[in-house]
């Protein structure tokens, strides 16, 4: 593995935190963050939040309500005024987020921040809690205090190379944890059209889309069955295909709940530091355990990661 392989990932995070934290008063251009990482939105969320920490929108979030925290303790500009430029639309949503984080409303934390002043004392912190060490400090984002989290964590990562698949899908459109229904109608068509006898019976899920640039109500999913090439599909099934390649598989044991954070893991703190390249295949999710007859903290699911054929 070559010296700088190690950062290309790092590399291009960081840039992204810099593009982020210096274009505050601008939206937040996922895609093209992405492309800097040579990754599709998708990839370069889950690299993201597992080098940094949060995703790249709750980063910019973030910087936004601490600047405006930090403009209501030290000015007089109107509440409303503040709410607008930290990206909300009115002052109700501001208020609600704002006092999510500081535990009160934004009128009496600039009250708190003024009485403070006026006993010559400390007044209320506008650092909300970040594993990354970043914040907006003095008018500005403090870049020289970020810390990257990555090629930190032990895995235990498998390498598979693993020839072309055909697939029979069902597709899901909406929110990801509802995939389950598309996962009823795979298993009731499969099992009405006798292609239970032609299937690989574990079951894969792939998804298409990245959270923070897709509605969630227009995410694509789908749910799938390995099947033998000369099966023919019931009416109901699409068929689509795994390509042929070489993966990285790492199990998950426990709730699917927890699936967000092994990806984030794999992502941001085992492919850093491993040598290899985000391949052009989708990634995907192997439901080795049955959840209807296996405990929650039994369940295992295989998370498989394509790779690039080169390694550098």
């Amino acid at each position: 593995m070559k010296p700088e392989t190690r950062t290309f990932y790092e590399a291009a995070v960081h840039r992204a935190v810099e593009r982020i934290a210096r274009s505050l008063d601008e939206a937040l251009d996922l895609r093209a963050l992405a492309r800097g990482a040579c990754l599709s939105t998708f990839h370069f969320h889950r690299l993201f939040r597992g080098i940094v920490g949060e995703t790249p929108l709750e980063l910019h979030r973030r910087l936004r309500l601490e600047r405006a925290a930090e403009q209501l303790a030290i000015g007089g500009r109107p509440v409303t005024e503040i709410a607008f430029e930290a990206g909300y639309e009115t002052h109700e949503a501001f208020t609600r987020a704002f006092r999510s984080h500081y535990d009160a409303a934004p009128s009496a934390f600039r009250e708190r921040a003024t009485g403070a002043a006026v006993a010559c004392h400390g007044g209320p912190s506008i650092e909300i809690a970040t594993r990354s060490g970043l914040h907006f400090r003095s008018g500005r984002v403090d870049l020289g205090a970020l810390v990257l989290t990555s090629g930190g964590a032990i895995m235990d990562v498998v390498f598979e190379t693993q020839p072309a698949r055909r697939l029979a899908t069902v597709r899901h459109i909406g929110p990801y944890p509802q995939i389950g229904e598309a996962f009823h109608r795979l298993g009731a068509l499969a099992a009405s059209s006798g292609l239970h006898d032609h299937v690989d019976p574990q079951m894969l899920a792939l998804y298409h889309d990245d959270p923070e640039t897709t509605a969630a109500a227009e995410l694509r999913s789908d749910a799938a069955l390995v099947v033998r090439d000369d099966a023919p599909l019931p009416a109901g099934l699409e068929e689509t295909s795994l390509p042929a390649g070489r993966y990285a598989r790492v199990t998950h044991r426990g709730a699917y709940s927890g699936l967000g954070d092994a990806w984030a893991r794999l992502m941001g703190e085992w492919l850093p530091g491993s040598g290899f390249r985000v391949g052009g295949g989708p990634s995907y999710e192997v439901y080795v355990t049955d959840p209807r007859t296996t405990a929650t903290e039994d369940l295992r699911t295989d998370l498989y990661l394509p790779l690039a054929d080169e390694v550098e």
